[in-house]
């Protein structure tokens, strides 16, 4: 799932830092170690907990449901519903299929969808162009939590049901401006990941880790899940650089200066898709097909090259369609006046070559793209 926020300087989510000491990670620089020596004591499991940005304990997806006479009441409603989203992806359209497949079960009609590049101005500017259709429900990712407080409030004052993937605006709490959150588990994907790399790794060796360098509840706990679960799962493998990044198109140029300078790495970890593409074309400038590359969320241009035996050993899909079909139902809440709980999350699956097909319409509900099946 990928996101954008303001830059930041490393700022760890709350609830991961007790789980970082006891498992004896640093959040040092560059070539620094920070996989645990084999001769010292066993880390401790790290924490299978995260939180919300106002800090909402996670529930399961399966607690989002509609009675029957409530289902009724809904399409009985004739309610519409629109799209605003941060950007446009594999991911997105996935969860978009989700959330729309379920609004036609309710009866409710979609009439628009909009992404903003990653750009707060154009968020703004498309919300105001969605308003004009008079939606009763928006299903939304802030690009940018501060300034979104302000671009969203139209809707809440008009009475919109604003439902949220990952970021609500700042300041925006569950049940009062928006509905609820629904997104992934964090830390089951961070624990995927670490599993993924380190098993194709055989657990031993030295990796690059790369992560989101902005203060972004999402993709912060997320990457550092990662980094506990290899700690503790893998001890021998060290996590021997790490490199940051707030723009997914210059990871490409951030990667081969990771490569050159750390010429011994076999694996790197990225915090999401699009920004492993650049990962990737890093790698195959630099000849470095021997380097295992693993992220989070589901793309065909990763999964062709992971069914060609390339650099890519794995992806963790978030659930894509799930976390449609949740959405969907939460604005179905909104529309009720019913309490609907503040967060919850998917469940991950992970995903191979040996699982591609099987976990492609898991996640996205469709076949793999056939440019990774031939």
């Amino acid at each position: 799932m990928q996101l954008t926020s303001l830059p930041r300087t490393r700022l760890l989510a709350v609830g991961l830092v007790a789980a970082l000491a006891l498992t004896g990670c640093s959040g040092g620089s560059n070539s620094t170690g920070t996989g645990t020596d084999a001769s010292s004591a066993p880390a401790a499991e790290p924490s299978r907990e995260f939180a919300g940005p106002n800090g909402e304990t996670p529930g399961a997806l399966s607690e989002l449901s509609l009675t029957d006479e409530e289902t009724t009441t809904v399409k009985d409603g004739k309610f519409t519903a629109a799209f605003v989203w941060h950007t446009s992806s594999e991911f997105v359209s996935a969860v978009e299929d989700g959330a729309k497949a379920e609004f036609d079960k309710l009866g409710i009609d979609v009439v628009a969808s909009t992404q903003a590049s990653f750009d707060s101005a154009t968020q703004a500017n498309n919300l105001q162009t969605v308003l004009a259709l008079n939606p009763d429900i928006i299903v939304t990712t802030a690009v940018d939590a501060v300034s979104a407080a302000a671009t969203f409030q139209p809707a809440v004052d008009a009475g919109v049901k604003l439902v949220i993937m990952t970021t609500p605006p700042a300041g925006y709490t569950a049940g009062d401006q928006f509905v609820s959150i629904v997104t992934e588990n964090l830390t089951e994907a961070g624990k995927a990941n670490a599993e993924l790399l380190g098993d194709a790794l055989d657990g031993s060796g030295k990796i690059a880790y790369m992560y989101h360098d902005a203060d972004f509840w999402f993709t912060n706990q997320r990457d550092e899940a990662f980094k506990a679960w290899m700690s503790f799962l893998y001890p021998d493998v060290e996590i021997s650089a790490e490199e940051g990044f707030t723009d997914e198109a210059k990871t490409q140029e951030i990667a081969a200066a990771l490569i050159a300078r750390n010429p011994d790495i076999t694996g790197i970890y990225v915090p999401w898709a699009t920004a492993a593409q650049g990962v990737l074309s890093a790698l195959r400038d630099a000849g470095r097909s021997d380097v295992k590359v693993v992220t989070n969320d589901l793309d065909a241009t990763l999964a062709a090259d992971m069914a060609a035996d390339g650099p890519v050993v794995g992806m963790v899909g978030n659930g894509a369609t799930g976390i449609g079909t949740g959405l969907a139902i939460a604005g179905a809440y909104g529309m009720l006046d019913k309490k609907a709980p503040e967060l919850v999350a998917s469940t991950p699956i992970a995903v191979t070559k040996a699982n591609l097909d099987e976990g492609w319409m898991k996640d996205y509900g469709t076949k793999a793209p056939a440019s990774a099946t031939k």
